[in-house]
């Protein structure tokens, strides 16, 4: 054998080992962690299909390329803590948060592991990114709304009751977002000859005790702002607007299908399928300090008219017109 094919051969046996190391390395089971929103709500259970069947579009099959474990926080503070721990000691390759909660506390728990996240309200004022274009750090992901959204509310509530003069704002004060939720929405009253004041979402025997003392008050209607512990308590508000008869306007589509008035909001599904995009970006190599936090792209409308009657109300037909889905 001559001295330069030998060398080409030792040279070519030596890289077997690195081609082989990379080809295992390509072809291993990677692990999404997620820790979303509650175990047993359809909604939950809907976007985690939508992120799924994503991913598989995208050529991860969970069970034989990908294993995602799923965890629910359900907006209680302990369980999503220890879900977070969880999910952390897995070691997984990346790991989808849904809410500003759930996502800061997974950024408390790893400042290595890559985070998309989805559904949160403010992450450059919670401190999850430097700058929405750069995010610089180990999470990225999607803005839950634009806090123009805010004035979005008051004004819809005063077209579906134009004699409403005075709304309670359901908002969480322990949050960046809901500090800011009520200021824009304050901002706008005026302009709409209407005034507005806070309701601290706390435990549920102060929410009952405030919006009894609030709806004793003439001309009055609810807007209950994003927060995950609404969400948690969205049965408990939407029997309590019922009660009093109060027309009210939510952040979530999911309080509309538990008997509320009317939502409007971000389409928190598409959010799930674009999530699920960046997912694929960092398992190929993608950095989440260089992936651009985006804003919503779609927003749905939801009128339930079933309350609507109950309420004595007939929603405007240019309310209705627009409307994505109507609940009959």
């Amino acid at each position: 054998m001559k001295r330069r094919e030998f060398i080409t051969l030792l040279a070519g046996a030596a890289a077997w080992p690195l081609a082989a190391r990379a080809q295992q390395s390509a072809d291993r089971m990677r692990l999404i962690g997620a820790l979303t929103g509650v175990a047993d709500g359809p909604t939950s259970q809907a976007r985690a299909a939508v992120f799924t069947k994503e991913l598989q579009e995208l050529g991860w099959i969970n069970g034989r390329n990908i294993r995602i474990d799923h965890r629910w926080g359900g907006g209680d503070a302990d369980m999503i803590r220890r879900q977070a721990t969880d999910l952390v000691a897995l070691a997984p390759d990346v790991i989808l948060t849904t809410g500003g909660p759930a996502t800061e506390r997974m950024l408390q728990t790893t400042r290595s592991i890559p985070i998309v996240f989805a559904v949160v309200p403010d992450p450059v004022g919670s401190g999850f990114v430097a700058r929405l274009s750069r995010p610089g750090g180990n999470a990225t992901g999607f803005m839950q709304f634009e806090y123009s959204l805010s004035a979005k509310w008051l004004e819809l509530l005063k077209q579906v009751v134009p004699t409403v003069t005075q709304a309670a704002v359901l908002r969480d004060p322990a949050i960046t977002a809901g500090i800011g939720q009520f200021a824009v929405i304050q901002a706008a009253a005026s302009s709409l000859g209407m005034e507005v004041s806070p309701i601290n979402i706390t435990d549920d025997s102060e929410i009952e005790r405030a919006i009894f003392d609030f709806a004793r008050s003439p001309n009055c209607g609810l807007i209950v702002t994003a927060a995950a512990s609404a969400i948690a308590r969205r049965d408990l508000i939407v029997s309590l607007a019922a009660r009093y008869k109060l027309p009210a306007i939510y952040s979530a589509r999911e309080y509309v299908s538990s008997g509320g008035l009317i939502s409007y909001a971000t389409d928190f599904t598409d959010q799930y399928r674009r999530a699920a995009g960046y997912v694929d970006r960092i398992l190929k190599g993608a950095r989440p300090a260089d992936l651009p936090v985006q804003a919503p792209t779609k927003y749905e409308l939801v009128i339930n008219l079933k309350t609507a009657k109950s309420l004595g109300l007939a929603i405007p037909p240019a309310v209705l017109a627009r409307a994505d889905e109507v609940i009959e």
